[in-house]
């Protein structure tokens, strides 16, 4: 049996634009520096490596500035099949691995991906939303957002990605 090698499909267009050095700051890193590299392997998936220092948080018993830090794994890729984004993202900070699901949105230029993962409240599993959203090819933000009862998403982090090079 010959397996057929897979070929970058039009939909792949969108996460080879990610492809790159970008700095990153969030609403949550408190001003703590933040570099993403990204990579693509064939042009059918990327994998974007984050690297920065956590801030220093609740109940570490100091208030701002630099804490741990920090590395972040995001894999993306289209899968044929299933005609669906896929992917993962990973971190140093926590156990889990959030595994996705998604699609761009009719504006083609926001992809959202839906995952699973544990409740904010430490109880149970909650539904989330990622949003990755080019403002321009050299200006992206990646926001999550938790469902609410009535089927909604709230916002609960936001960061902004400026390319390097």
């Amino acid at each position: 049996m010959t397996m057929v090698m897979a070929k970058p499909r039009p939909e792949h267009g969108f996460l080879e634009k990610m492809v790159g050095s970008w700095d990153v700051t969030s609403d949550m890193s408190n001003g703590t520096p933040w570099v993403e590299n990204v990579r693509s392997l064939q042009g059918l998936w990327i994998i974007a490596e984050g690297t920065g220092m956590m801030p220093k948080g609740e109940g570490s018993g100091e208030e701002g500035g630099e804490g741990e830090p920090a590395t972040t794994m995001l894999t993306l890729g289209f899968d044929a099949a299933k005609s669906k984004y896929v992917g993962t993202w990973f971190g140093s900070m926590m156990d889990n691995l959030w595994v996705y699901e998604g699609e761009v949105e009719p504006d083609g230029r926001t992809l959202s991906l839906y995952t699973i993962g544990p409740s904010m409240s430490g109880e149970g599993l909650a539904d989330y939303r990622e949003q990755i959203t080019f403002l321009s090819d050299d200006h992206r933000t990646f926001n999550s957002s938790a469902k609410q009862p009535d089927g909604s998403w709230k916002q609960f982090m936001e960061a902004h990605y400026r390319r390097r090079n």
